[in-house]
């Protein structure tokens, strides 16, 4: 049973916004930690933001993307979105939604992981 399902990947040209959205099998919020990581072709995972669901909700964004990625979550619908933009060439890759608990910009504390959705950006 797959627990995660991205969506909203596609291109578009630099400048441009796209939303990705994963559908999460049961409750967002009883997992720790919820987010967003990438993979571009011949480089690791990477981390890109993510939510602490605790007793205050954390929001999280790797310096790479900040100011430009939202990481929301929306509990009555049980799904995950990442906003993207002001998109450049860099971001390309495949985005994947995971959930786990632990310290969260770290993948290891992921034990769940959608299938990858593709971004490409071109310039």
């Amino acid at each position: 049973q797959v627990s995660l399902v991205e969506s909203g990947g596609g291109s578009v040209q630099a400048g441009g916004s796209l939303r990705l959205s994963c559908a999460v099998s049961g409750s967002i919020v009883s997992r720790g930690c919820v987010g967003w990581f990438r993979q571009a072709p011949g480089k690791e995972r990477e981390w890109v933001a993510n939510i602490l669901n605790h007793r205050e909700t954390h929001y999280a964004y790797a310096d790479s993307v900040k100011g430009r990625f939202t990481i929301s979550q929306d509990s009555a619908k049980n799904t995950l979105y990442l906003q993207m933009n002001s998109l450049k060439s860099e971001d390309t890759a495949i985005y994947y939604c995971a959930a786990g608990s632990g310290w969260c910009p770290d993948k290891a504390s992921y034990n769940e992981w959608g299938q990858g959705t593709q971004v490409t950006v071109s310039s």
